[in-house]
C-alpha cells in the first residue's frame, strides 16, 4: 500500500524545480564549458573540438558529437572507486553517456559542423539525483559555446544547431506526481522517468521504470506534462546562459 503523499521532502510544489544554475566558460582550457546545478547535484560538461572524425565517418563530410560521463570518488555519500582503477565502465555509465551523445546530435547539423568531432565530456562532481539530466543540460550549454568559438574563428559558416535539447526527471512519489527529483525522491519513487526533450518540444528520448506496480497511462500523461513543463523552464535557462 502507497504511503499517503503530505508533501515533498523539500518543501518544493510539485511541479517545481530544484534551484538551477547554469554557468558557461567554467573551464578556462575547453572550445565550451559548463557548470550545471540542480539543486545540490553538480556536474561539470566540458566540450572539445577535434579536426578528426571517427575512421567509419571519414571522407563522408560530416561531423560526430560523443560524450563520457563519470562520477568523482566522493561525488556521493561513500567513496566509490574510479572506474578506470576498476579497468572497466559500468554498465550504467555506457548507457549515461550513450544517451548524452544521442540527445547532442539529435539537434545537431552534422553536416554544417563538416568532419570535426565534438567530445563532451560530463563529470559529476556531487550527486543527489538526477545527474543525467543536468549533464544533458549542461552540455548542450557546452556545445553551444564551442560552436560558437568555431563560427568566430570562421570554421563554420553557421551554427550548426537545429535547437535546444534539455532533460528532467519526474516520478510518482507517495502516489503524486512530481518533477525534478532529488536523491530522497528517485529512491523512494514506485515509478521514475527522464524526459529528453527539444525546445520546441520534440521527444528525443523518455526512460520510464515501474520500480514496484506498473503505472497507468493517465499517470505517464501527467508525467509528460510536468516534463514539458520543466523542459521550459530550462531551455530559458539554456538560452539565457549562452546569450
Amino acid at each position: 500500500m502507497t504511503e499517503p503523499f503530505s508533501g515533498r521532502p523539500s518543501g518544493r510544489a510539485v511541479d517545481a524545480l530544484r534551484e538551477i544554475r547554469l554557468e558557461p566558460g567554467y573551464a578556462k582550457h575547453a572550445e565550451g564549458s559548463c557548470l550545471a546545478r540542480f539543486g545540490d547535484t553538480h556536474v561539470l560538461c566540458t566540450a572539445t573540438v577535434e579536426d578528426r572524425v571517427p575512421p567509419w565517418l571519414k571522407g563522408g563530410g560530416k561531423g560526430w558529437v560523443t560524450a563520457e560521463y563519470g562520477m568523482l570518488p566522493r561525488s556521493t555519500h561513500t567513496r566509490t572507486d574510479r572506474e578506470a582503477a576498476r579497468g572497466k565502465q559500468s554498465g550504467r555509465t555506457q548507457e549515461i553517456q550513450r544517451l548524452i551523445g544521442r540527445s547532442l546530435r539529435a539537434v545537431t547539423n552534422l553536416a554544417a559542423l563538416g568532419e570535426r568531432q565534438v567530445r563532451i565530456d560530463c563529470d559529476v562532481i556531487q550527486a543527489d539525483g538526477g545527474t543525467r539530466t543536468a549533464a544533458i543540460t549542461g552540455s548542450w550549454v557546452a556545445l553551444h559555446q564551442a560552436f560558437a568559438t568555431l563560427l568566430r574563428f570562421g570554421a563554420v559558416k553557421s551554427l550548426p544547431l537545429t535547437d535546444t535539447v534539455a532533460a528532467i526527471s519526474c516520478g510518482l512519489y507517495k502516489g503524486e506526481p512530481v518533477l525534478d527529483l532529488d536523491y530522497i525522491e528517485d529512491s523512494g519513487c514506485a515509478t521514475d522517468a527522464n524526459f529528453v526533450l527539444t525546445g520546441r518540444g520534440g521527444i528525443v528520448e523518455i526512460q520510464a521504470t515501474a520500480e514496484t506496480e506498473p503505472f497507468e497511462e493517465a499517470q505517464f500523461d501527467v508525467l509528460l506534462r510536468l516534463a514539458r513543463k520543466g523542459v521550459s523552464e530550462l531551455t530559458a535557462l539554456q538560452r539565457a546562459a549562452v546569450e
